[in-house]
């Protein structure tokens, strides 16, 4: 394996189990510790990395030298040459993991790969996507594999609608949900609904999703279901940013843009962009803008004390569902 390892990807999930699996490589685990340096480009000094990179193994053939994000201190053509030649000259006493986070979009002309590509004998690269939306149930139930365990296809899909693509969050409810059947048999629905807890972000969408239905009924019960876990303004500050990200995406889709367009210009996943494409298509611009001016009427009402802000989002429900 080459000593210039290459990660990237906007997985950080798959990005940090590789990490581990590099950690692990050491024969002798009460070693591995003194063999092992993990640096954060954008506080580590110069200094810093070359005794990272340069000090000699103990009692292993390499050392691991993982360093973190090395855009946020490398932003110049010519520091950047100045790294690349650095690390080109590398010792073989040190085997150096590079890892960014990189969309999709920007991998080709990012300036890492680049610089990887014209040194692609001396350096592996290994791309750590995000699934899309509609492979995240295949992906949940490989990783329920991958930790031991085994998820029905229909839990896994119900799982999939409560994480999204975020790898990190299903990746713990996983292991939640193996820890509460004891890995005795496969996961069920009910265990999804018994045990997980729906992130933030997809609760705020399925919340919106009830209101644009009318459905206050479902709305309440999101609502508190919500309350339970999130600070009553943490939540007030994402309903409030869904309904401007829906003025926003909507304005887009009048002049003709589509969910590509909507993650381009708004500067979100293209999870977020395509959930918010969908709602907003079920919404006027002239209604969301009546839905904005009542949100911020009600804000003035709780910041000067008119309303509780508990009693505020209920009120919400029952004018939105209702209009």
């Amino acid at each position: 394996m080459p000593n210039v390892i290459f990660l990237y990807g906007n997985d950080e999930f798959a990005i940090a189990h590789k990490l581990k699996e590099f950690e692990s490589d050491f024969s002798d685990p009460t070693t591995a510790g003194m063999n092992t340096a993990h640096l954060e480009a954008r506080a580590m000094s110069e200094d810093e990395l070359n005794n990272a990179v340069n000090a000699m193994p103990f009692l292993a053939p390499k050392r691991l030298v993982i360093l973190s994000n090395p855009s946020a201190k490398y932003n110049n053509p010519a520091a950047r040459k100045k790294f690349g030649e650095y690390i080109g000259n590398a010792p073989d006493t040190a085997r150096l993991v590079i890892h960014e986070i990189v969309e999709p979009k920007e991998a080709e002309k990012h300036w890492l790969m680049k610089w990887a590509a014209k040194n692609a004998s001396a350096i592996k690269t290994q791309a750590f996507m995000l699934p899309r939306q509609k492979d995240m149930a295949g992906w949940i139930v490989n990783e329920t594999k991958n930790q031991n365990g085994r998820i029905e296809p229909a839990a896994a899909a119900k799982l999939a609608e409560m994480t999204g693509v975020d790898t990190r969050q299903a990746g713990m409810e996983i292991a939640k949900l193996l820890a509460y059947v004891n890995w005795a048999r496969p996961v069920q629905g009910s265990d999804v609904d018994a045990v997980c807890i729906v992130t933030s972000q997809q609760s705020v969408f399925d919340f919106v999703d009830a209101l644009s239905q009318g459905n206050g009924k479902i709305a309440q019960r999101l609502l508190h279901r919500l309350l339970e876990n999130e600070d009553a303004f943490a939540l007030w500050g994402m309903v409030v940013r869904q309904f401007r990200l829906l003025i926003q995406a909507r304005e887009i889709l009048d002049g003709r843009g589509n969910k590509d367009d909507v993650a381009r210009a708004l500067g979100v996943h293209p999870f977020v962009a395509e959930k918010t494409t969908g709602q907003a298509n079920r919404f006027t611009m002239e209604s969301l803008e009546s839905i904005y001016r009542r949100l911020l009427a009600i804000d003035e009402r709780v910041k000067t004390s008119q309303i509780t802000l508990d009693l505020a989002l209920d009120t919400l429900i029952v004018e939105l569902a209702g209009r």
